[in-house]
């Protein structure tokens, strides 16, 4: 395939390609923050992380090589380049990975298949006892809208929906040269049907049928500890988030913590718990109605630094280790480890409750738009630039030192098992 320019060309949240140097740089940068590497552990501990291609998923990946010498393997599920469209930013992402746990000394084999199938299970288990054996650590970090029913053989399709109840959603987009656009919009309660497979698509299930297959092929460890990712969030999106059907997922998904908890041998100091984690820009958080917004409020209040919104490496450096730790996590009066103290602090949320009240008056007085329009105000009450970057990010655009100018080679195999164990290659430079 001839190398190109690529582009961020899209519509709305979503583009169309992405840039495999700046895809590249973006691992780079994670792996910087991670900051220095720990020194070889004795026994590098052997982990299972499922959904590994971005977000908390990649971050807790990047973490584990750089931190604690992670071997082990790391499932995703991402879309191949073509010859009329790059790869998908995941693609690339996890050949730089691929790259940095081989500078780093980390075996971890690749897969890049559909979690929720009994094939994607059994290839992983392969690889698993003939490689590495026994499993000292899985994350589960997987946020998909549709998975196959194993009983029926029938698709079951999530919805971001509310229960009970309208919601009126804020929505904030971009237009042309990045003008933030917001809009808001009525969307109607979910049925019990849509509910219950919403649970199934994002609850527990398959966080529980990888433990069980791991113990049906005796690859738990003495000590295996397993968590789940998950997020609860402010008052403003409760009512189609923690209290919609994403939230009664999350509620199965804790039910699912306390009964694998059950299973395991406590004594040893093993078990399972969920890992609510702060807000983070992603594809998946992106879709959600009122989170593009809530971001944005919390990040002006917030800012960065160390007080400032915490991304998701620096908390996942903060899982690992909790998760390598002699003692059990912390957790709250509900069992799940909180990773999300920074954001829901009461006097950052009143802040963010206020701005978000403001935002909605400012809306109304200037009369419904549904369709979404210019709101140059917005920007006195959200940080909009910042989001608008991170979103560029997701996709390796607008990282520092790329030249993006210069034609790519977007058709890159996806990792094998020969990576060679050298320093990381550099990626492509602005000239």
């Amino acid at each position: 395939m001839t190398p190109r320019v690529v582009r961020p060309d899209g519509r709305g949240f979503l583009l169309f390609d992405a840039h495999p140097a700046g895809c590249a740089r973006s691992v780079d940068d994670l792996a910087a923050e991670a900051g220095p590497p720990a020194p070889p552990p004795a026994r590098r501990p052997v982990a299972l992380i499922i959904g590994s291609s971005a977000g908390y998923g990649l971050a807790a990946a990047v973490a584990g090589i750089v931190r604690h010498g992670i071997d082990g393997v790391a499932v995703c599920f991402e879309k191949p380049p073509t010859a009329r469209r790059t790869g998908g930013a995941g693609w690339y992402r996890t050949r730089r990975l691929a790259e940095l746990a081989a500078a780093h000394g980390s075996r971890l084999e690749f897969v890049n298949a559909d979690c929720f199938l009994d094939s994607t299970r059994a290839q992983v288990l392969a690889l698993l006892a003939e490689r590495f054996g026994p499993v000292d650590h899985l994350i589960h970090s997987v946020a998909a809208p549709r998975r196959p029913d194993p009983a029926t053989g029938r698709t079951l399709t999530s919805v971001i929906k509310p229960l009970g109840a309208p919601y009126r959603a804020l929505t904030l987009a971009f237009g042309e040269e990045g003008a933030p656009l917001l809009a808001d919009a009525q969307i109607a309660p979910a049925t019990e049907a849509e509910r219950q497979a919403t649970v199934q698509v994002m609850g527990g299930r398959d966080w529980e049928d990888w433990v069980g297959a791991l113990a049906g092929r005796n690859l738990l460890g003495p000590r295996f500890r397993t968590v789940a990712l998950s997020y609860v969030g402010p008052e403003a999106t409760a009512p189609i988030y923690r209290r919609g059907t994403i939230g009664a997922a999350k509620d199965d998904l804790e039910a699912t913590a306390r009964r694998l908890t059950g299973a395991l041998p406590a004594s040893r100091g093993g078990g399972a718990w969920t890992s609510v984690n702060g807000v983070a820009v992603t594809p998946a958080s992106m879709a959600i109605p009122g989170i593009a917004l809530y971001a944005a409020l919390l990040r002006r209040v917030l800012g960065d630094g160390v007080d400032g919104v915490q991304s998701p490496l620096r908390q996942m450096v903060r899982l690992w280790d909790l998760l390598a730790a002699d003692a059990e996590p912390p957790t709250d009066a509900l069992g799940r480890i909180r990773l999300d103290d920074w954001e829901l602090r009461p006097e950052v949320q009143r802040e963010v409750a206020g701005a978000w009240d403001r935002v909605s008056a400012a809306l109304d007085a200037g009369g419904p738009a549904p369709a979404g329009g210019p709101a140059p105000w917005l920007d006195a009450h959200a940080d909009t630039a910042w989001l608008r970057r991170e979103l560029l990010r997701l996709y390796g655009f607008g990282l520092p030192g790329v030249d993006y100018d210069a034609p790519v080679e977007s058709d890159l195999p996806w990792p094998g098992p020969s990576v060679p164990a050298t320093a990381l290659p550099p990626v492509p430079a602005a000239t």
